[in-house]
């Protein structure tokens, strides 16, 4: 039996518009779907009516399945012959465990593709009316993940506290005081601009604006839940400015 074969597909931030023509063309192929909790749902309508979908969420605390053994149920499908479409929320190579997913292929000599998609570290700014790089306001970006940041003791924060830097933290909600004193504590002024966006670019995108020193409070006032993208910088000034979606 010949071995099958994995795409590893971006699904993009939320907005089903922004899924890419080349991830349709191999969701449709697919004999097996594996997708992710982030993904549009509407995104599943693309696959053949008799494809298998396996859902392998992930939320703080809870996992559907452990990240082995979705590596292993990609190996386990391709080897038993299929085409298998993993499905991802934003990008596979941006935090995405894409990498880790190829490295047990290739392991196994399983052929596989990369579909980029794009990352709610861009997107779902976008749609807040948020540029990441501005040539007045910021001259690059960085995109951490909160809670690799506050369990590694090995970060330098000192990276991340440049005025003409833009900062995107991803699944760092739950931890953004901490983040922020940190932050603060390295030399990023506390009245940079901040924003934070959940769900961003979906109906239900919320956008709440602030400074770094103030913006923990607020988050916690409005009681945001996961998921959302932090935006720490000088561009978050132009979120007034330069709002083009209204979920409402």
């Amino acid at each position: 039996m010949a071995i099958g074969k994995v795409f590893l597909i971006g699904a993009g931030p939320g907005d089903p518009g922004l899924f890419t023509l080349k991830g349709k063309a191999c969701l449709e192929a697919a004999d097996v779907v594996v997708y992710d909790r982030l993904v549009a749902p509407e995104l599943l309508a693309y696959a053949r009516h008799d494809a298998t979908t396996v859902y392998v969420g992930k939320e703080a605390g809870y996992h559907t399945l452990p990240q082995q053994e979705i590596n292993q149920l990609l190996v386990n499908e391709a080897l038993a012959g299929r085409t298998v479409a993993r499905l991802k929320g934003g990008d596979p190579f941006v935090f995405g465990r894409g990498a880790e997913e190829a490295e047990e292929l290739v392991a196994h000599h399983i052929p596989f593709e990369v579909v980029p998609g794009v990352t709610s570290a861009i997107g779902a700014l976008a749609y807040a009316g948020i540029p990441v790089t501005h040539r007045d306001l910021s001259s690059g970006f960085h995109v951490v993940t909160g809670h690799e940041c506050l369990q590694s003791t090995g970060v330098n924060w000192g990276l991340f506290t440049a005025e003409n830097q833009t900062l995107v933290i991803l699944m760092g909600i739950s931890h953004l005081e901490e983040i922020a004193q940190r932050l603060m504590a390295a030399g990023r002024n506390p009245a940079t601009p901040t924003a934070v966006v959940r769900l961003g670019s979906t109906p239900q995108q919320q956008v709440l604006l602030g400074e770094l020193g103030s913006i923990a409070p607020i988050v916690r006032e409005a009681n945001l839940r996961p998921p959302a993208t932090v935006v720490v910088g000088n561009v978050v000034r132009l979120a007034e400015t330069l709002r083009w979606f209204d979920p409402d």
